[in-house]
């Protein structure tokens, strides 16, 4: 693999919010990854057969993405955790100027829309899959998620 090509996924790994980045070309790979201090891992060209060492050994997507610094889950509140189904952005409301779709507080039923992932251009609605009330709304509205990162706890 080119040396130019490596430079140019760096930089699309630093100006995007991706944790890691693995490429394939015939049998050449290369694995970029994040490290907790924000810099970047390159790994060195290797031949398909020989299997790769993972870049940071997390138990979960989201200590991976965040460098082991997850909230153990004993930090959040009782009850049932709503967790992110995809990567994306998250909207608590359905437009900026209107306002968001549950609060702490409300009493929600199973299937009602909670919030908005943004995948790839389109618009995703996170369900409440048990009916309850919201204990503790996690995402923040216009940041990104990833995956399984808890959003709501439903009591």
């Amino acid at each position: 693999m080119d040396l130019r090509k490596i430079k140019k996924l760096i930089d699309l790994l630093e100006e995007s919010n991706l944790a890691e980045i693995e490429i394939k070309e015939g049998e050449e790979s290369v694995r970029l990854a994040r490290v907790p201090q924000g810099g970047v891992v390159a790994a060195a060209p290797a031949v398909a057969q020989a299997a790769p060492a993972p870049a940071m050994a997390m138990s979960s997507p989201t200590e991976a993405s965040t460098g082991g610094t997850a909230k153990p889950a004993s930090a959040l509140p009782e009850g049932h955790v709503l967790r992110a189904p995809m990567v994306g952005t998250f909207y608590a409301s359905p437009a900026p100027d209107k306002p968001p779709f549950v609060n702490i507080g409300q009493a929600v039923k199973a299937g009602e829309t909670l919030a908005i992932i943004e995948a790839m251009k389109m618009f995703n609605p996170i369900e409440a899959d048990v009916s309850g009330t919201i204990v503790a709304v996690l995402g923040e509205s216009g940041q990104p998620v990833e995956f399984d990162q808890p959003l709501f706890v439903i009591g």
